[in-house]
């Protein structure tokens, strides 16, 4: 770990690689990350893991809200492939080799190096949810607390409620849409303004749009070896592996306190995340009436003080 640097009045941050090993990888990899406040106070600390698959950490600096509210200290990281970590282009299109349980082996690994396997929460947001619930349904002992942010239960319903969400833009940006997926011309720039119209009713209804954000797509515009290879062109054009992901069979097995949250603008709609609900034995959810997918942007203070008092109970 480099050493700490003081970026707040009122606690350090620190950033650091840890080395790991990674079959098929073809060298040595390396995951960023970074720790806001000090995990060696005897606080539990939060582990918050990155949407996507494929953008980055960024986005995220805000739960230090969250270390200077309630002492909490937060650990953020870019998962392999994205941003700070190490980058794999030549994997590009390899599904045997970008895969749910290498992010899974990746967050263990994080635990174990930062040592906190033992006691931890986890919030994850979005794809990071459903890999924060996967490690959950595990039950491993260290971790106390779950928040599932804006996580969709499976893909199934996730593309269903996309299908109904996209029906809402105006009927020029639909036909953008249908004709470009339809040619294969998911890469031009007027499917991606078409994108850029849903993204702004349905991921983040902020204008101008946070520029943590910003720096994350900014990553993935750069190398989307990750998400066009597990997930596809869109958020609601998936046509990867992820496409068939559901946790529905598993979910009940998720035995910690869970928090489940999401937007009423939300793309990861309630038929998305209800049955989280349903089947977690410990769970609340809360909707934030104001947001889309980014309520930690569009209602921040609510959205703090919420998580926050769930990790403190």
């Amino acid at each position: 770990m480099t050493v700490p640097r003081d970026t707040s009045s009122t606690f350090p941050t620190a950033d650091g690689k840890m080395s790991w090993s990674v079959p098929n990888a073809g060298k040595e990899c390396e995951t960023w990350y970074q720790v806001f406040g000090d995990l060696k106070l005897g606080v539990r600390p939060l582990v918050v893991l990155h949407g996507g698959p494929g953008v980055t950490s960024d986005y995220l600096t805000v739960f230090s809200d969250l270390t200077q509210k309630k002492s909490i200290p937060v650990v953020i990281y870019d998962q392999l492939g994205n941003g700070r970590s190490t980058h794999l282009q030549e994997k590009m299109g390899d599904t045997t080799f970008w895969t749910e349980q290498l992010f899974l082996n990746e967050l263990k690994s994080l635990l174990e190096h930062l040592g906190i396997y033992d006691d931890y929460d986890i919030l994850g947001h979005s794809w990071g949810g459903m890999l924060g619930a996967r490690h959950a349904v595990r039950q491993p002992g260290g971790l106390k607390h779950l928040v599932l942010m804006s996580a969709p239960v499976s893909n199934e319903l996730w593309i269903q409620a996309q299908e109904i969400l996209r029906r809402k833009l105006p009927q020029e940006t639909q036909d953008v849409l249908d004709r470009c997926e339809r040619e294969g011309k998911t890469e031009s720039q007027e499917y991606q303004a078409a994108v850029q119209a849903y993204y702004s009713r349905f991921l983040c209804t902020l204008n101008p749009m946070p520029e943590p954000l910003i720096a994350s797509f900014g990553w993935l515009e750069k190398d989307p070896t990750v998400y066009f290879t597990m997930n596809g062109p869109s958020e609601f054009y998936v046509t990867g592996p992820n496409k068939d992901w559901t946790i529905v069979d598993e979910a009940h097995k998720i035995s910690v306190p869970t928090l489940l949250t999401n937007g009423w603008k939300d793309e990861a709609a309630d038929s998305c995340v209800y049955p989280f609900f349903r089947l977690i034995p410990r769970v609340r959810w809360i909707q934030f009436a104001e947001s889309s997918h980014m309520a930690h942007f569009e209602e921040r203070e609510k959205f703090m003080d919420v998580v926050g008092q769930f990790l403190s109970e």
